[in-house]
């Protein structure tokens, strides 16, 4: 397919003009667009798009809507308040949330931001998100129910006192400790008068008297429940496990909850995976994702969908991929999803009728969002080289037409790396894809020094993401070609290739990593006297391990949140499930010693002989700030130029502005001593 950019003709006369480089301060004046959803008539596209302010350290969302006739695109708020949560209502108006007056509340208004006005009344409830009935007479709110007794209740006599006592496991995830609330959802009935809606304050707690979440923690938000198009149901998503049990399995199900009777029922019994993302067609067909084995956060998923006969067919399972997210045809007769295929993201069709998949989209970049009005599908799409913007794809052939383009000017300013993609031969004979980025202007007679980017997850696409941390583009802007591997357990090249990784991380993997970087070694433009390498998570677990076997491979190392002794590691970790697939569980069990002596980067340390930079978060608690100070102070003792930068309140990301840029600066000064000296 052709593309179409509605400022092309802009851009190529201000290119002249491109003369900068991508940089951090640049990177955080960068709109972020998100969303995307198509108005019930299709004639609007409503979208969100998040700034930053790095003297007062912190971002603000504002909502825009596209005319779809005449394409033009108009602010409809401008606050010093976000507006969350924004979705389509009848006759095209607009519900969202906004803290704008009494704290989080929901509140409507017209397409063109006219009309807005408060319609809840919430006193003392955190809102934390909600989704409109099809027939609008009701909604869900996400609210926090106290579920669980504090010492503060059973000494009520201790009021300063500061502790916790712990009975089962689950007392911390990812970033955060419990905070003895199970996250309930909340039906509300909406009156109307003549001055508009009002959501009633008082609503029904669907999980009433539970002890579980009616999503999954802690990302979990509106996108896993849904009504039934008649609104007399709502489908939602729950994992109603506790402690140790909660820990060890991915086990969530599906719920049906009547509104009439109040009475609930699982839908999803057998399924023994995630069980996730519902939604309804037009037509009453009841749509998800499902993830076949427990206790494999990582696995196939497919998209199960429950006929009006109540028979459940597997529309994906004989595809060799995996689906992210999906959306219904308004008319029921197709699903698309996205899903990443061979170092990209990409948009499908699946036909109800034949079952046939279709690939929609193609082309170096990711597509991120989806929404259907007719034959054309509003999409969100990145690349390496360019931040989010909306796109209009035609669902058969056709122009690709652009349709915002909140970063133009800025880009307009910068001259952007190239991006080739290069096939290796693994050490197996496999083909293995890699990323390759190169400098702005690059010049192919020069020498470079480069990075081998370690990709988190384990399973976890190098695709054409474009991060605010990780940023590829920014790091080749500061005049190093990246090399970024989609090496052994990665999706996108099949379900072998994604498994490969369980139980074997210092293995192939480690191996597919050192052949990228010699095969980079044999190009004329990298410099093999001056390649680092870098990555978060299990990409900072690679480079602790890549530490111990590259035989001065590398210059300089930076690990960001990484895995250093992985049975310490599985005594802190909190979603245990993960290190029990992934390491074949405790460490202490016999038959379980080979693999962790084997695949644990504390083992090699002797062999440590190079420059690094430890990155950790105080509040991670999926990889504790433990194994970066472990570590840190092992390239002490050993006498290595090292540094530990560690940042008390961010957790596995991090998130904070004025975090987020001494983040990069502190992070091309250290590669830059080492590589450009």
């Amino acid at each position: 397919m052709k593309v179409f950019s509605i400022l092309s003709v802009f851009l190529i006369t201000l290119s002249i003009k491109a003369q900068n480089v991508l940089t951090p301060e640049l990177l955080w004046k960068f709109n972020r667009v998100s969303g995307g959803v198509v108005s019930p008539d299709g004639n609007f596209l409503l979208y969100s798009q998040r700034s930053f302010n790095m003297s007062e350290n912190k971002g603000n969302t504002e909502l825009f809507v596209i005319d779809l006739k005449t394409t033009k695109t108009k602010q409809i708020t401008q606050t010093p308040f976000s507006e969350m949560e924004a979705q389509w209502g009848k006759n095209n108006t607009i519900w969202f949330m906004s803290t704008e007056n009494e704290g989080l509340q929901i509140w409507t208004m017209s397409a063109d931001g006219s009309a807005k006005k408060q319609v809840s009344r919430f006193a003392e409830i955190e809102l934390e998100g909600f989704k409109l009935s099809p027939d609008e007479k009701s909604l869900v709110t996400i609210q926090a129910v106290k579920t669980k007794q504090t010492l503060q209740d059973k000494y009520a006599d201790l009021p300063k006192a500061n502790a916790r006592v712990e009975e089962d496991l689950m007392y911390r995830h990812w970033d955060h400790y419990t905070d003895f609330m199970s996250r309930h959802l909340f039906i509300h009935e909406i009156t109307t008068n003549a001055n508009g809606f009002a959501v009633m304050p008082i609503g029904v707690d669907v999980l009433k008297n539970e002890l579980f979440d009616g999503i999954l923690p802690p990302f979990g938000g509106t996108e896993q429940f849904c009504y039934t198009p008649d609104a007399k149901k709502l489908i939602y998503t729950s994992k109603k496990l506790k402690g140790k049990e909660f820990a060890q399995s991915t086990n969530s199900e599906l719920y049906e909850y009547s509104i009439d009777t109040k009475k609930t029922r699982t839908l999803t019994e057998g399924y023994l995976g995630y069980d996730n993302n519902p939604s309804y067609s037009s037509t009453g067909v009841l749509a998800w994702t499902s993830m076949a084995r427990n206790g494999f956060e990582a696995d196939k998923n497919d998209i199960i969908i429950r006929g009006l006969d109540g028979k459940d067919i597997n529309l994906t399972a004989q595809v060799d991929q995996t689906v992210g997210s999906f959306v219904w045809h308004p008319s029921g007769n197709f699903i698309y999803f996205i899903s990443p295929t061979k170092g990209t993201e990409q948009i499908f069709e699946i036909d109800l009728k034949t079952k046939k998949i279709r690939q929609v989209t193609s082309g170096q970049h990711d597509y991120v969002s989806l929404s259907i009005f007719g034959n054309s599908i509003y999409a969100g799409r990145q690349s390496m080289v360019a931040p989010t913007d909306l796109f209009m794809v035609p669902i058969k052939k056709g122009t690709i037409t652009q349709l915002t383009a909140a970063n133009a000017e800025l880009l307009s300013t910068i001259t952007v790396p190239k991006v080739e993609e290069k096939w290796i031969t693994t050490t197996d004979g496999k083909q293995m894809l890699v990323w390759m980025v190169l400098p702005p202007n690059f010049d192919q007679d020069k020498q470079y020094p480069s990075l081998l980017y370690c990709q988190g997850g384990p399973q976890s696409m190098v695709s054409q993401f474009f991060s605010y941390r990780w940023n590829l583009a920014l790091m080749a802007s500061q005049g190093y070609v990246v090399v970024a591997p989609n090496r052994r357990g990665l999706p996108g090249f099949g379900q072998e290739w994604n498994d490969a990784i369980s139980t074997d991380w210092g293995g192939q993997a480690m191996k597919d990593y050192l052949s990228a970087a010699d095969e980079a070694f044999k190009l004329p433009y990298i410099d093999r006297n001056r390649m680092g390498a870098v990555g978060a998570s299990y990409g900072g677990y690679s480079v602790y391990m890549l530490a111990g076997i590259h035989e001065n491979r590398f210059k300089t190392f930076i690990s960001h949140c990484g895995l250093f002794n992985l049975e310490s590691w599985f005594g802190t970790t909190e979603e245990l499930f993960f290190a029990n697939w992934d390491h074949k569980g405790p460490y202490w069990k016999a038959e379980n010693k080979e693999n962790y002596t084997k695949n644990s980067p504390h083992n090699y340390v002797q062999n440590w002989n190079t420059p690094i930079l430890v990155i950790h978060g105080g509040m991670d608690f999926r990889v504790p700030e433990s194994e970066g100070m472990q570590a840190f102070q092992a390239a002490q003792l050993l006498g290595l130029r090292s540094k530990y930068l560690h940042f008390p309140t961010e957790g596995h990301w991090v998130q904070s502005p004025q975090n987020g840029l001494l983040w990069q600066r502190e992070f091309f000064e250290w590669l830059n001593t080492d590589l450009k000296p």
